[in-house]
């Protein structure tokens, strides 16, 4: 495998931020990106555009909410759209072969708040997650499972645990399932780089959360250990969280690691 750079981003409608991920793209230039949040349909999605940017897609999207896509410079082929028995959450989950990468991204459901009934949704389509990676992708060597998890997974990676604990993302039933996930043969690449880092992906746009550095570590690169211990290298892209020109970017910063051979 030649030397590779993974990404993921929550775009926040592909719409309206499609002139904001060609800038970005031509700026990193990734390999596999995967997106979420699309906010689109199949029928205008811009496909001839990415193209032209030199990438093939693979999309699971839904008109007006959530939708994700993996871009790829070499052509993906699908595996899997949608976790089966979750179909009434929408279009979260797409999965790839990409060249000799197993590359999936998902959107995770928000939950609301602790008292909401999508809370108790949100945990059962995470251990749906867990049984469709166990499944489907344990043992594979060479597997990546990006996307926004829609919860903190240590305490580190909120800007106010103490506040916030036992809030919505910062709950222990969130938590238990997250590491439910990593049991499957996954690793937290910025967790395993960073033990004691303490950045963010995602902003509020309200309240200056931003510039005040207000945030939460929600939007994750996930990998098997052949592929986490062969990089050097994983970064939070604040760059891109920043508008540009007349550019408005999304709440959450892309995050990026390079796989060498």
């Amino acid at each position: 495998m030649a030397n590779m750079r993974i990404a993921t981003w929550n775009i926040n409608g592909l719409r309206a931020r499609l002139d904001f991920l060609r800038l970005w793209l031509r700026d990193r230039r990734p390999d596999v990106v995967g997106l979420q949040e699309l906010k689109l349909g199949d029928e205008i999605f811009p496909y001839a555009e990415l193209e032209a940017e030199g990438y093939y897609t693979a999309v699971h999207s839904q008109k007006a909410w959530n939708g994700v896509a993996i871009l790829s410079r070499v052509k993906p082929e699908i595996r899997q759209q949608g976790l089966i028995g979750q179909e009434q959450m929408g279009a979260r989950l797409i999965t790839a072969s990409v060249g000799p990468l197993d590359f999936g991204t998902v959107y995770c459901p928000n939950g609301k708040h602790i008292g909401h009934p999508d809370f108790l949704l949100k945990l059962s389509w995470f251990e749906c997650l867990t049984r469709f990676i166990r499944e489907e992708y344990s043992g594979k060597d060479s597997f990546v499972l990006c996307g926004d998890f829609n919860l903190c997974p240590t305490l580190l990676d909120s800007w106010n645990e103490p506040l916030l604990k036992g809030q919505i993302f910062h709950t222990d039933e969130e938590r238990t399932r997250f590491q439910e996930l990593l049991c499957c043969g996954l690793f937290d690449v910025y967790r395993e780089l960073n033990p004691d880092g303490k950045m963010f992906t995602w902003w509020d746009y309200r309240a200056g959360s931003f510039h005040k550095n207000q945030g939460l570590r929600i939007d994750l690169l996930l990998a098997t250990r052949s592929l986490t211990s062969r990089i050097d290298r994983i970064e939070i892209d604040r760059e891109y969280r920043k508008k540009k020109a007349d550019l408005v970017p999304s709440d959450h910063a892309p995050v990026f690691a390079d796989l060498r051979e």
